[in-house]
């Protein structure tokens, strides 16, 4: 999908509302996966579609489209997170805990996959949760992974190799008790 409209790199309102319908879903449910809020994913995708309008001039084309949105809208998350009204108004260990009704993330990956498979992953460290779910769900290759989430290419294989071996052994405890 051609989003440059010509040589000086913009985007035009026309090139973001098609943007927006091909990705708005993937970039809202990747920050509602990190921010464990709607409301704060509302303000996340928002913002990442706004950055992916001004910013159009720093897109290379040397990731998807999509891996770039994502990059943004995890760059957004961080930048919530780390804000000080966030930290002065809530408890990061807190966020998520009490809610009696099941995320969207979890209504999504149950959905997507097997339940069990992605109810194991849920249990795992956030590192873990994010590597496998960029992997899986979003099929980001291990150069992708690297980029969106800052770290080396053999640290993001190490990182999902360990992810893979700790859901596989929740997975064996699962069986021992069934």
């Amino acid at each position: 999908m051609s989003i440059v409209t010509n040589e000086s790199a913009t985007m035009t309102a026309a090139a973001l509302q098609t943007l927006m319908e091909h990705y708005g879903e993937d970039v809202w449910n990747y920050a509602y996966y990190l921010a464990r809020s709607r409301s704060a994913a509302d303000d996340i995708a928002q913002e990442t579609f706004i950055r992916a309008y001004k910013y159009m001039n720093t897109f290379r084309g040397e990731a998807a489209v999509r891996t770039w949105l994502l990059q943004i809208t995890r760059t957004r998350w961080l930048t919530y997170r780390s804000s000080s009204f966030i930290r002065r108004v809530t408890l990061q260990d807190q966020i998520g805990k009490d809610s009696s009704s099941p995320s969207a993330e979890e209504v999504f990956l149950q959905q997507s996959l097997s339940s069990e498979v992605w109810r194991i992953v849920l249990q795992l460290p956030r590192k873990y949760r994010e590597v496998l779910m960029l992997y899986a769900h979003y099929g980001l290759s291990m150069e992708e992974l690297s980029g969106l989430l800052g770290i080396s290419l053999s640290a993001a294989k190490s990182r999902l190799h360990r992810a893979r071996q700790q859901a596989n052994e929740c997975w064996e405890k699962e069986l021992g008790r069934s």
